[in-house]
């Protein structure tokens, strides 16, 4: 499938109904909403080339979901198409290429281009985006969906730049590197470096694992499915839809021994996870080395079948001692030995946001978002913030997935935003602003509920911002969130009308809000 040409620009004098920051899952998910519901006058700007965000951007050997596929999918598009229970990266990056074929996309996205700022014009209720080809678009609303796994994370370490080998980073894979019979360090023991290092075990001469912090593992319950199988959900979508809630209420269910730091939800999946680390490594010494020194779930539990296996092969080193630097040979530790390489590898993750916003964003009285969330990123049910009116995140501060499906949780959020919009142009509202107390008070039960969860337990981990808070996970169920936010509620906003100034949410905002939901 050849990527499709990027829509035409914007007219100057267009005044589009929204503009959508991103195409991957959240960013298209809420085009394809859009349309359904009859609303067309929209863009999408994409800095990449095609759809599907970081589907599309990472593609390092062993790339996968270690969420099941029948669960990380819409659940409006089920795919009888994918060969195991776990997607690999290029199953999934076709699938959202499928999805935005199959539903008329690719002349709402705008590729190769970034938004770059956006100024909120209070007098018009407008947005003024900013792109990188050097236009400026209006729109009524600003919806971002950029994604958190969207910039590699460089790591920290002295003398990178002075290696003479190849460097590569598991989000910016370059295929042009051969690694056969290479010396291979790989640096990170986290998500990325429990897919890749096992894929390339057989190609390499050695393999050389720098691990700072032992994770938790669990095994990856996977098998290929069969053409007979495909066959069978293509004729039948109750079969996939049976799947999916089988796999949603699952997470549900064992949701608290995930997110709850007490030790009754706790001791077991840790027995679990310590009894399988016991059963694959026999050597004490290596076991030793692979065992977590914090509680099931504060740190991002991995899922692999084949790390540990990995870990035992004789050209595979794994080394505990910390990196004091690179040279041009290697990586010096903290012991002073020298491990000499032809390749390094970084599995040192993505700058996940905790602080500031990703571009200049401008709202009421010159309110500069970046200013507002200096010391963390806040938002109402993690989709609007006070004094930037008009304005949504979608997967936004407090609502990243801790035990599902991201999707999960950005499909509710792209229906709640639906209802918003929805509303806005139906009853003639000019700009919508979450209550700064409303958003005040989701904030303080966000970081009242946080205190109850393992993320808060004593370890580092991204999910935490550096003065120690959490505003990356959300902390409950997804069923709860979905609940939470079923019906946009114009009581909560400020409503500006165009042509008699603020005024309250009435009756008929109600009605029209839950009518809107319930046929969503």
């Amino acid at each position: 499938m050849n990527a499709p040409l990027t829509a035409s620009p914007v007219s100057a004098t267009t005044v589009l109904d929204a503009v959508i920051v991103g195409a991957g899952f959240s960013g298209l998910g809420m085009a394809i909403r859009l349309k359904l519901g009859g609303v067309e006058n929209f863009r999408v700007f994409e800095r990449g080339h095609d759809v599907g965000g970081t589907w599309r951007d990472n593609t390092y050997p062993g790339c996968g979901c270690d969420v099941k596929s029948a669960l990380y999918s819409y659940s409006f598009e089920p795919w009888a198409e994918w060969s195991n229970d776990y997607a690999k990266q290029g199953e999934i990056y076709s699938y959202v290429r499928h999805c935005a074929n199959k539903y008329g996309m690719y002349p709402f996205i705008q590729f190769n281009t970034a938004v770059t700022g956006a100024r909120y014009d209070a007098s018009s209720g407008h947005w003024q985006v900013s792109l990188s080809s050097g236009e400026t678009v209006t729109a009524r609303s600003l919806i971002t969906a950029p994604g958190p796994f969207a910039d590699p994370k460089q790591p920290d370490i002295a003398g990178l730049d002075s290696f003479q080998g190849k460097t590569l980073h598991t989000a910016r894979w370059d295929k042009s590197v051969d690694l056969k019979g290479k010396r291979v360090g790989l640096i990170g023991t986290g998500a990325t470096a429990v897919q890749v290092g096992p894929a390339i075990a057989d190609d390499v001469a050695s393999l050389t694992v720098f691990q700072r912090t032992a994770n938790w593992i669990m095994p990856r319950m996977d098998r290929d499915i069969s053409e007979e199988e495909k066959a069978i959900k293509r004729r039948s979508p109750s079969r996939m839809l049976a799947s999916r809630l089988g796999v949603y209420w699952f997470n549900e269910l064992t949701a608290p021994f995930l997110i709850l730091r007490y030790d009754l939800f706790k001791s077991q999946p840790q027995k679990l996870a310590t009894s399988y680390l016991k059963h694959k490594v026999k050597d004490a010494a290596l076991r030793a080395k692979l065992t977590p020194n914090f509680k099931f779930g504060c740190k991002r539990v991995l899922v692999s079948s084949d790390w540990y296996p990995t870990m035992q092969r004789e050209h595979v080193q794994l080394e505990t001692n910390g990196i004091s630097h690179i040279c041009e040979q290697g990586v010096i530790t903290a012991d002073g030995q020298l491990h000499e390489l032809d390749v390094i590898i970084l599995a040192t993750g993505y700058e996940v946001r905790h602080t500031g916003s990703p571009v200049p964003i401008t709202g009421l009285n010159n309110t500069q978002l970046n200013d507002k969330w200096r010391d963390g990123t806040e938002a109402y049910q993690g989709i609007s913030t006070a004094g930037f009116p008009n304005l949504y995140f979608l997967v936004g501060p407090f609502t990243g997935p801790g035990h599902t499906s991201v999707i999960a949780y950005a499909e509710a959020q792209i229906d709640y935003v639906y209802q918003a919009l929805k509303l806005k142009a139906e009853r003639g509202i000019k700009a919508l602003s979450v209550k700064p107390e409303v958003e005040a008070a989701f904030v303080s039960s966000m970081d009242s509920r946080s205190e109850h969860t393992v993320w808060k337990s004593g370890c580092a981990s991204w999910y935490l911002s550096p003065n120690g808070r959490n505003n990356t996970l959300y902390p409950g169920l997804n069923a709860e969130y979905r609940l939470r936010i079923a019906r946009f509620n114009p009581s909560d906003y400020v409503l500006e009308c165009a042509t008699d100034g603020l005024r309250k949410a009435g009756v008929r905002d109600h009605l029209h809000t839950a009518l809107t939901a319930l046929r969503g």
